[in-house]
């Protein structure tokens, strides 16, 4: 009996939480950052097609990580995690799960991968200071900038949780300027991702 008003209750948030996002924009700033990605990631996609017609992607990986030293394999990762970040991490944690200590080399990797998306911040704060895309920004995106700024946290939770490039949310947060300090926060919930991975691919549970 005591369950229903619980319901109501939780019905009524979902109603008031709908209501706030609806008001201040939430909804149409992710449609239309869906929208402005799109070309991109369609770019994207049919170029890891076309490159994975001729080259097997996967076997180059594998290779790459029983070829190079295992300095030499961080070092990729840490560049790859730094611009863009198109190569899964996956790969990586798998590889890490083969080394005498993976838990530390996992921990690494974790580090490297979030330490690469604050540099890409940056990158992105000094691509702003170029004058013809400071102009660009200022004069014709002006109302997306306020609106980015004011969800850029949900912007690096995405990128830090879900199998999406982590290095292009940090990137497009510098060049929106949002606050330093909350992409360090917010990014921090990448170490969580490379913990449930590993618990999955090193077949804890």
């Amino acid at each position: 009996m005591k369950s229903k008003p619980k319901s109501k209750s939780q019905k009524s948030r979902l109603r008031l939480l709908h209501q706030y996002y609806q008001f201040t924009g939430f909804y149409s700033f992710v449609w239309s950052a869906v929208k402005r990605a799109l070309p991109a990631i369609i770019v994207v996609v049919i170029g890891i097609y076309l490159v994975s017609r001729f080259v097997d992607i996967n076997a180059f990986l594998v290779k790459l990580t029983e070829t190079l030293p295992v300095y030499g394999v961080l070092t990729f990762f840490f560049v790859s995690e730094t611009l863009l970040g198109l190569i899964p991490p996956e790969m990586f944690i798998a590889w890490s799960g083969k080394l005498s200590d993976p838990w530390l080399y996992l921990g690494l990797l974790a580090l490297l991968s979030y330490s690469g998306g604050l540099i890409s911040y940056w990158i992105g704060h000094i691509i702003t200071k170029i004058p013809s895309v400071h102009r660009y920004l200022e004069n014709k995106m002006e109302k997306q900038l306020k609106n980015s700024r004011k969800w850029g946290g949900f912007l690096i939770i995405v990128g830090a949780l879900l199998p999406l490039p982590f290095s292009i949310s940090c990137l497009a947060a510098g060049i929106i300027q949002f606050s330093f300090r909350n992409v360090m926060l917010y990014g921090s919930l990448r170490f969580i991702r490379f913990l449930i991975y590993g618990l999955i691919i090193f077949n804890v549970f």
